[in-house]
């Protein structure tokens, strides 16, 4: 949780100061700005960006920086209880979600990959399954004995498949552009 939170809350400030410099200045080029398909400014500044009205890096912001802080705390020894195990399973839940929609949104309808919204996928992605995995692991969500002996064992190889299934939709999406590159 540590880890993911501060990974995410990195890459929702690099964002937000983006964003910022973005709104000062209509002519800053983001770093981010690698490509006509690696590029972040667009994507910030598309209706995408503010689904709720407001920048979407401030959700970011707020719910890594929490994140963080408990995986701080359980690192140093806290027990959490389990209702605020299963909020932050619930939050981490709606989180995946949130950026599998801005996924699609940034492959199919904006064409553009930011690197650090994927980078912000990865951390959510990573935090919902071991959060799930923690829940599942303590009986705070119920599953079959079974269940658990497979994913104790091939938790790792299930989350290298999801990311790897992103990869390959972002390699596909954009094959004659990387293609163009060889």
């Amino acid at each position: 949780m540590l880890l993911t939170g501060v990974a995410g809350w990195l890459a929702s400030f690099q964002l937000t100061v983006d964003d910022w410099r973005l709104l000062r200045d209509p002519g800053y080029q983001p770093p981010c700005n690698i490509s006509p398909v690696v590029s972040c400014g667009s994507v910030m500044s598309s209706s995408q960006g503010s689904l709720f009205g407001f920048p979407n890096m401030l959700l970011g912001l707020a719910a890594f920086a929490a994140v963080a802080v408990l995986g701080l705390a359980v690192l140093t020894g806290a027990r959490l209880h389990r209702g605020l195990w299963l909020a932050l399973d619930a939050g981490a839940l709606a989180g995946v979600v949130f950026v599998h929609w801005l996924m699609t949104q940034s492959l199919y309808e904006l064409n553009k990959i930011c690197p650090y919204c994927a980078g912000v996928w990865i951390a959510t992605i990573a935090l919902f399954w071991y959060v799930t995995l923690h829940c599942l692991e303590r009986g705070i969500l119920p599953a079959p004995r079974r269940v658990l002996l497979v994913l104790r064992d091939t938790h790792w190889m299930l989350l290298g498949a999801w990311y790897g299934v992103i990869a390959l939709l972002v390699l596909t999406r954009f094959w004659p552009y990387w293609s163009s590159l060889l």
